[in-house]
């Protein structure tokens, strides 16, 4: 039996120096005030710090996958794989360019020693008035020639007010229904498909659970005609556990689903509900909320914290694999 640990975290603003050349000109002067400040020195700090936590995951091992939102552009990511020198492990990315305002996107990284990536890219980005956050989708095949399919997304955030912009996120979900149906119409009902993200609603919200068609009733998942998600996250919000926590509210927003295909008693693959956890360590949390320590920026002062991290906490879980 094999396992592949997989793991997904919003690294917060994980942009490029503010000088940087790999900047187009529409973004350089979207983000010019947002930027001051962000030195190569404050840049390093923060893949040093983000670095520190992925190297602790999966027992010091790092993550087989990591699906990563809020970053700039390849050029950084690879900086921050620069980082991730965990022996035996020879991470590669998977990235596209968005027309997103602020400029951050979704990525994928892997362990090409495990996976080989089809080489197929599948993007969407939703649409406010301009190109807001959005869905990538990438297959892979492991070493006993079994096929994943993962799907990153990053949906739009709830600023104006939650129910004002709840209409895109469910724009979101009904896009990544369809996507799940053409890929069972091609690859079969059976395909295993893991869907992860910071969807900006929880479990129980209107996006995921009427759009995307997320649920946690596994034998509707497994029964049902249409292509329901399984969502693994349902434990943790009973536990009173958040990924993310504002004004004292404790959020689980970042979250993993899955279809049938790991599910089935018949499936190669199957995943190990006993295992989704946030991840945790020294000196990344605070207060009794478990709050995220978050790394901010320059540019805003009252937030910027040099030992900082993220806003939201990495999540993580175990597919097995016959």
């Amino acid at each position: 039996m094999k396992t592949h640990y997989i793991s997904w975290w919003n690294l917060e603003n994980l942009f490029d120096t503010f000088d940087s050349e790999n900047r187009p000109e529409w973004l350089a002067k979207e983000l010019s005030g947002e930027l001051k400040g962000w030195t190569k020195e404050v840049l390093e700090k923060k893949l040093e710090n983000l670095s520190l936590v992925i190297k602790q995951i999966n027992s010091n091992n790092g993550p087989d996958i990591l699906g990563i939102c809020e970053v700039e552009s390849e050029f950084v990511i690879r900086k921050f794989i620069q980082k991730l020198d965990i022996p035996n492990r020879k991470y590669e990315v998977i990235h596209i360019h968005t027309n997103d305002k602020r400029g951050i996107d979704i990525a994928f990284i892997y362990d090409k020693n495990k996976y080989t990536f089809d080489g197929k890219i599948f993007h969407y980005e939703v649409m406010k008035r301009s190109a807001t956050r959005d869905i990538l989708q990438a297959g892979f095949t492991t070493k006993n020639n079994n096929r994943l399919i993962l799907i990153g997304n990053h949906w739009p955030s709830r600023s104006g007010s939650q129910y004002k912009s709840e209409p895109y996120r469910m724009m979101a979900g009904e896009t990544l229904s369809y996507w799940l149906k053409k890929i069972m119409e091609i690859h079969s009902d059976k395909a295993a498909v893991i869907v992860m993200g910071d969807f900006n609603d929880e479990p129980f919200n209107r996006s995921l659970r009427e759009y995307a068609l997320s649920t946690n009733n596994r034998k509707k998942v497994v029964y049902g005609k249409n292509p329901y998600l399984y969502n693994l996250m349902w434990k943790l919000y009973g536990e009173k556990k958040a990924t993310y926590v504002f004004n004292s509210d404790l959020q689980i927003i970042d979250q993993f689903l899955v279809t049938k295909g790991l599910l089935l008693s018949s499936s190669v693959f199957s995943c190990d509900e006993s295992s989704v956890r946030i991840e945790i360590f020294d000196k990344m949390v605070k207060g009794r909320y478990n709050t995220p320590i978050r790394f901010g920026r320059p540019s805003k002062k009252s937030s910027f914290n040099f030992d900082g991290f993220s806003d939201h906490l990495p999540i993580s879980f175990i597919v097995k694999e016959k």
